[in-house]
């Protein structure tokens, strides 16, 4: 059977991130988690204070960032690593939700990763969830899914989630972050999140996870046949 490139993009706190892994494990499939590594990038420069502003200290730092995946048998994923270290807990606090999107538009980090992204599909058999995966990263992917959800939904899934983690935020304040991203994530110059042209739509308002998950391995069948 042949591999395909699976693009799932879509607002933030859709289910792209979680979805995406379980159809990789059901096609036996390798998942590459974008987001973590925008927020990875995010991460390093909160912790040495590289002002965003100043191109120059965004290329120096640059190139001291290395990012891989390891696989977390004892938790059953694949854990983010940054330069070495493990910092899959810290990527999702809400300090790092707060700046990524505004590191996400700055256009030197956008080339830096989605020159990596593009190496890591070259065997295909992957399934790769983010803003621009079918729009820049992968246009040529066979399959590509936009999902999307209503905001009060949205911002009480990543409440929650934020709470399994014993991080706890108000509601409130989760969707005042969650319309900055969107806003910033629709409007920058460099590649912004739109649907593709042939992308099929995925709304998760009001289906089961279980539902949408069985909705894109369907879609995936058809393309390997």
């Amino acid at each position: 059977m042949k591999k395909i490139i699976i693009a799932i993009d879509g607002y933030s706190a859709c289910g792209k991130s979680t979805t995406a892994k379980v159809v990789a494990n059901i096609l036996n499939y390798s998942y590459i988690d974008t987001g973590a590594m925008y927020r990875a990038v995010t991460l390093y420069f909160l912790e040495n204070f590289i002002s965003l502003t100043n191109p120059h200290e965004v290329e120096d730092a640059l190139r001291e960032i290395d990012i891989e995946f390891r696989h977390n048998e004892k938790a059953g994923r694949s854990d983010t690593y940054l330069n070495g270290l493990n910092v899959e807990h810290k990527i999702r606090q809400m300090t790092v939700s707060e700046n990524v999107s505004e590191v996400s538009a700055i256009s030197a980090v956008r080339k830096f990763l989605v020159a990596q992204q593009q190496k890591m599909g070259k065997k295909k058999g992957i399934v790769m969830d983010g803003r621009d995966i079918g729009t820049v990263v992968f246009p040529e992917a066979e399959v590509k899914i936009f999902m999307t959800a209503d905001m009060m939904i949205r911002a009480k899934r990543r409440q929650d989630e934020l709470l399994e983690k014993g991080e706890m935020v108000k509601l409130e304040d989760i969707l005042d972050n969650l319309k900055k991203r969107d806003l910033i994530d629709t409007s920058r110059s460099d590649s912004p999140l739109r649907q593709a042209e042939n992308a099929q739509v995925v709304d998760t308002t009001y289906i089961t996870f279980e539902e949408q998950v069985e909705m894109i391995i369907h879609l995936v069948s058809e393309k390997v046949i």
